[in-house]
């Protein structure tokens, strides 16, 4: 139902001070516009030109609405909101019997402005309708309450709670029974009506019935409900009304045989839900053993794969360090005879050096001698030159002679032992 915004809340009659709610008086317009006689020729008139010119005439006041219920060839009819009962009574008196000027018509248009009567049942209705049928007018029908408006300010949820509902209507009179489909979870299933509808505000409604105890509270309640809307006044001030429909209960909804038909198919899908959630529990569980077993597979293989990748690694490592072996052993010998090849090529360049040094330490050493010697012949020459004569010459050769024999048995002595080392050290 149309939630709407409340500005004069002066005729709203109070229903339940402690959870702000009042009754608010529906105030309706209904406006008819005659069209001329179709034997004069005329353009097409819309009917929002129509309206925009009402509400012009309706000036300094307001609709809260205003829509078409009605279009025919003779007329069109609009029904108004407006904000007062008396408001519509002004309203009625200043459009009532005035004519309307639009473009297209030749000829000003008529207009009847009366008070639209709402539509209510009335206890001729109810009466003849129990007449000839079993039980007895005590059950009251609420469409389009507003969920909000009847849950717990402290829940999250918008939820309507039985106990304030009760509480709400139970003004009328003592309540004996009461039923909101909307809390129940297994209406859907059992072709129950629940109320889904939302607003153009978004504002979900429910749908409630109430059986009073004695007939005096119902009539009393469906007297206090004519012709009203349901009005929610805030802690901020503010007001917002919303339209209800109100009938009596035709269905016997609330009578014994509903409500025990009603709890046996409840009981029915209570074990239906039952066995369905059994059969789910059960399938989760296959599903879960399923899965189970597919992941003990799954672990299986990978390690079965993994044992093969260490295997293999395993293996590799082996490999490499058997050719790392082998490598370390052919470089180890390569090293070993090329230590021993160059020990041996050392030695033999050492004893080479040796032998050189050797012999050109005797050649020094000869020669060395050889100049020793001959200065010692020319020192010995020179002083027996001077000292004798020709006499004694034959002499000197005698005693020079004798150095020249050991110089020559020393230089066989040199060479000769020379040889001898070379001989050694090759």
């Amino acid at each position: 139902m149309a939630t709407t915004i409340v500005h004069d809340s002066s005729e709203a009659v109070e229903l339940c001070s402690h959870r702000g709610l009042y009754l608010k008086p529906i105030a309706k317009l209904a406006i008819t516009v005659f069209w001329p006689d179709q034997r004069e020729p005329i353009k097409a008139v819309s009917n929002w030109e129509v309206m925009a010119r009402l509400k012009q005439m309706a000036h300094p006041h307001q609709f809260i609405s205003i829509r078409v219920s009605k279009s025919t060839q003779e007329f069109v009819r609009f029904e108004a909101e407006l904000e007062t009962r008396a408001l519509v009574q002004v309203l009625c008196l200043k459009l009532n019997g005035q004519t309307l000027e639009v473009q297209g018509c030749s000829r000003a248009l008529k207009i009847l402005a009366v008070e639209s009567c709402p539509d209510f049942p009335t206890r001729q209705d109810w009466e003849s309708y129990f007449q000839d049928r079993e039980g007895r007018p005590d059950t009251v029908h609420l469409e389009g309450l507003p969920c909000k408006w009847f849950s717990s300010p402290d829940s999250r949820s918008q939820k309507p709670m039985e106990k304030i509902v009760r509480e709400v209507f139970g003004c009328f009179g003592p309540i004996r029974n009461m039923d909101i489909p909307a809390l129940d979870f297994y209406r859907e299933e059992t072709g129950g009506r629940v109320s889904t509808a939302f607003s153009f505000t978004g504002l979900q409604t429910f749908d409630a019935y109430l059986q009073f105890q004695e007939y005096e509270d119902f009539l009393k309640a469906m007297e206090s409900f004519r012709g009203m809307k349901l009005m929610l006044k805030e802690g901020d001030g503010k007001a917002l009304a919303c339209t209800i429909k109100v009938t009596f209960d035709m269905t016997n909804h609330l009578s014994e045989a509903a409500v025990a038909r009603r709890q046996h198919e409840r009981r029915q899908l209570e074990e239906l839900e039952e066995q369905r959630q059994r059969e789910k529990r059960r399938e989760r569980e296959e599903e879960e053993a399923d899965r189970y077993i597919k992941r003990i597979r799954k672990e299986s293989q990978r390690e079965k794969k993994r044992q093969e990748k260490l295997r293999r690694r395993a293996e590799r490592q082996r490999e490499a360090s058997e050719k790392r072996l082998f490598a370390t052993r052919d470089v180890v010998q390569d090293m070993e005879e090329d230590d021993d090849w160059m020990e041996e090529e050392v030695w033999e360049e050492r004893k080479l050096v040796l032998a050189q040094r050797r012999l050109q330490s005797i050649r020094l050493l000869t020669s060395l001698l050889q100049k020793v010697q001959v200065t010692i012949c020319q020192s010995h020459s020179n002083r027996d030159l001077s000292q004798h004569s020709q006499t004694t010459s034959s002499q000197r050769t005698q005693n020079s002679s004798s150095p020249f024999r050991r110089i020559a048995s020393s230089k066989e002595y040199f060479s000769t032992r020379h040889k001898k080392k070379e001989k050694i050290y090759e």
